[in-house]
């Protein structure tokens, strides 16, 4: 895969909704199989898509690239020999190379978490506005009920309040907002009761959704609905669950080399014990002699 296609595919995946982590090479010294400009992407189940660099690049990378993923922090990583790290500033991750080449490679991180997705439900001038107001600040919208979202805005004004709310309520969506007077909400509310809903599930309902502005223009409640979304979304917790689980790492064996269970170049199990390697060198070394190097496993 090209540098370019690289991109065009991290703009389908942020498109779909799926975190990703870009790597670029930022600076090489030879030798290196990798030039300036390489680019891959490191998905959270640690598979590798394009080129930053063979074997001796590829298992940092990817241990790197989960860890950007889990904290959402970029980082610049140097791989190299082990004097490429003396001049090294306080904010690079420095990591020494097992193989024979003395190249040094330099890969620059960058974590891209989806932005939030809002399904806005209603023809309403408030849900046209709210529409508009998100694509703003860069979030993913639907208009209409969508599986996916991660927040639902009913705002259809009376027309089919309780079904739409009764279907955000069995989705995924971590916030569930009525845009009603405190009147019509209480309506609303009461014949989801009669249909059956449970109350933890008609908890979930913020009505009237988006901060109390007092009387307000439907422009204005979209302003107000938004705010509550921005507050709602720096508070809630990341979902980084596959990327936690991707990140858990093992020590190679053989090189000594730290790398990440997930996508992992190669792993081999020995008296019962599963072993994981930075390269299929090591596990063919370690295969013919595991008496060799099981003291380097740490215990």
């Amino acid at each position: 895969m090209r540098p370019d296609d690289v991109l065009v595919e991290a703009g389908r995946l942020s498109a779909d909704g799926k975190p990703y982590v870009l790597a670029t090479v930022v600076r090489v010294e030879r030798p290196a199989s990798t030039r300036r400009g390489d680019r891959a992407l490191v998905t959270p189940d640690g598979q590798l898509v394009g080129w930053i660099g063979g074997a001796c690049s590829e298992p940092t990378v990817i241990r790197e690239a989960l860890r950007a993923l889990e904290d959402g922090d970029p980082r610049l990583v140097r791989i190299g020999s082990g004097h490429s790290g003396g001049d090294a500033p306080h904010d690079i991750v420095v990591v020494e190379s097992s193989c024979a080449s003395e190249g040094t490679v330099e890969v620059l991180l960058e974590p891209a978490r989806p932005r939030p997705l809002i399904a806005v439900v209603g023809e309403s001038p408030a849900a046209r506005t709210l529409v508009e107001l998100a694509r703003t600040i860069g979030w993913r919208t639907a208009t209409g009920l969508d599986e996916r979202a991660d927040a639902v805005v009913v705002a259809t004004m009376g027309r089919g309040d309780e079904a739409a709310l009764s279907t955000a309520l069995t989705s995924g969506a971590g916030y569930v907002g009525l845009v009603a007077s405190t009147r019509r909400a209480a309506v609303v509310l009461g014949a989801l009761r009669e249909q059956g809903l449970g109350e933890d599930s008609i908890a979930r309902v913020r009505s009237p959704a988006g901060l109390d502005l007092g009387p307000s223009s439907q422009e204005e409640i979209a302003v107000a609905v938004l705010a509550e979304l921005v507050a709602w979304q720096h508070t809630r917790p990341r979902d980084v669950t596959q990327a936690v689980e991707a990140a858990v790492e093992a020590v190679d064996p053989v090189c000594g080399m730290t790398v990440a269970v997930a996508g992992a170049a190669a792993t081999t199990v020995h008296e019962g014990v599963t072993y994981t390697f930075c390269h299929p060198g090591c596990k063919q070394r370690f295969e013919a002699e595991p008496d060799r190097y099981l003291g380097n496993v740490p215990r």
